[in-house]
C-alpha cells in the first residue's frame, strides 16, 4: 500500500488521453505549470499575512506577483502541451485564495475593520462573488462560442478585480490619508467591483490580440513592456492607480465594441439566411419549370405518335 496516491493529472478523462501515463511516469511538462500555480498561491497566502501585519506595501506587491504568475502558468501549460484537469482545478483554488480571499482580508484590515460586521459582510460578498466568477468560468469552458467572442471575458476576471478593488489602498499609499474616512464610498466601490465579476458585461481579454504580432510592432512592444515593468518597480502605487483607473474606463468602451460586433454578426447571419432562402426559392422555381417543360415535351410526343 502506497503512503501517497500516485499522481494522475488527468484522472477521469478518456482512455486515449490516459495512455500518456501508461508507464506510471508523468512527463515533466505536466509539472512545470503547476509550480507556477503553487508559487502564485504562496504569494497570495503571504499577502494575507502581510495584510494582518499592516504591511500593505508588501501585501499589494505580492498580489501583483500572484496575478503575474496566474497569467504565466496557463500560457506555459499551453506552450508545453501540459494542460491537465489537475492543473485546472489547482489553478481555480489558487485564484480564489489569491484574488478572492487575500484582497478581502486586505481591505478589511485596512479600512473596513472599524465598521465591524458591516465591513466584514462587504468583503465577504467580494470573496463569494470571486468564487462564483471562477465557478462560472470553469463551467463555461465546454460551451461553444463564436471565435470573435473569445476576445472578451464575461464580466471582470478575478485577477483584474483583485487589482482594481485595491484602488483606495493605492491612494492611501500615495499620501491621500483622507480616503479612509470615506468608508461609505469604499463600501460602494467594493460592492461594485464584486458585482462586476459576476455580471455579464463583456470585457476585453486580449486573447485574439496576442495570437499574432506584426514584425513592425515587435520592438515597440518590447520597449513598452520593459517601460511598464520599470514604472511598476519605481513608482508602484502611481502605476497601479493609473492602470486601475484605465481598466475601469475601458469597461464601457468594451461593452460598446461588443454590442457593435454583435449587431454586425447578427446582420451577417440574417443576410446569409436570406441568401439561403432565395437559393431555395430559385431551386424550387427551377424544379417547377423543369417539370412543366418535361410535361409539355411528353404531351408533344404523344400528339405526334397519335398523328402517326
Amino acid at each position: 500500500m502506497n503512503l501517497f496516491p500516485p499522481f494522475d493529472p488527468d484522472a477521469g478523462r478518456s482512455h486515449r488521453r490516459r495512455l500518456i501515463f501508461r508507464n506510471k511516469k508523468v512527463p515533466v511538462r505536466f509539472l512545470i505549470p503547476n509550480f507556477f500555480t503553487l508559487l502564485g498561491l504562496c504569494a497570495g497566502l503571504s499577502s494575507i499575512r502581510m495584510a494582518i501585519e499592516h504591511r500593505y506595501d508588501l501585501a499589494i506587491g505580492l498580489i501583483v506577483l500572484a496575478a503575474f504568475l496566474d497569467g504565466v502558468d496557463g500560457r506555459v501549460a499551453r506552450l508545453l502541451k501540459g494542460t491537465s484537469r489537475f492543473g485546472a482545478e489547482l489553478d481555480s483554488l489558487a485564484d480564489f485564495v489569491n484574488f478572492g480571499v487575500a484582497p478581502a482580508v486586505m481591505i478589511f484590515t485596512w479600512g473596513l475593520g472599524d465598521l465591524k460586521s458591516l465591513g466584514w459582510i462587504v468583503v465577504l460578498i467580494f470573496a463569494i462573488c470571486s468564487s462564483l466568477r471562477l465557478a462560472r468560468f470553469n463551467a463555461a469552458l465546454d460551451e461553444e462560442r463564436p471565435q470573435w467572442q473569445t476576445a472578451y471575458f464575461v464580466g471582470v476576471p478575478a485577477p483584474a478585480a483583485a487589482i482594481i478593488v485595491l484602488l483606495p489602498l493605492y491612494l492611501d499609499q500615495l499620501g491621500m490619508t483622507s480616503i479612509r474616512p470615506l468608508w461609505p464610498l469604499i463600501l460602494f466601490y467594493t460592492l461594485t467591483i464584486a458585482l462586476l465579476m459576476v455580471s455579464s458585461i463583456p470585457t476585453f481579454s486580449g486573447k485574439l490580440t496576442g495570437e499574432r504580432v506584426a514584425r513592425d510592432f515587435v520592438l515597440p512592444i518590447f520597449v513598452v513592456s520593459v517601460l511598464g515593468v520599470i514604472l511598476l518597480v519605481t513608482y508602484p502605487f502611481k502605476t497601479l492607480t493609473v492602470l486601475s483607473v484605465g481598466y475601469l474606463a475601458h469597461i464601457p468602451y468594451s461593452f460598446y465594441r461588443f454590442g457593435l460586433r454583435e449587431k454586425k454578426e447578427q446582420a451577417l447571419a440574417e443576410g446569409a439566411a436570406e441568401g439561403d432562402e432565395d437559393d431555395g426559392a430559385d431551386s424550387a422555381y427551377d424544379t417547377v419549370i423543369d417539370t412543366d417543360m418535361n410535361t409539355a415535351e411528353g404531351g408533344h410526343e404523344d400528339s405526334v405518335e397519335d398523328k402517326g
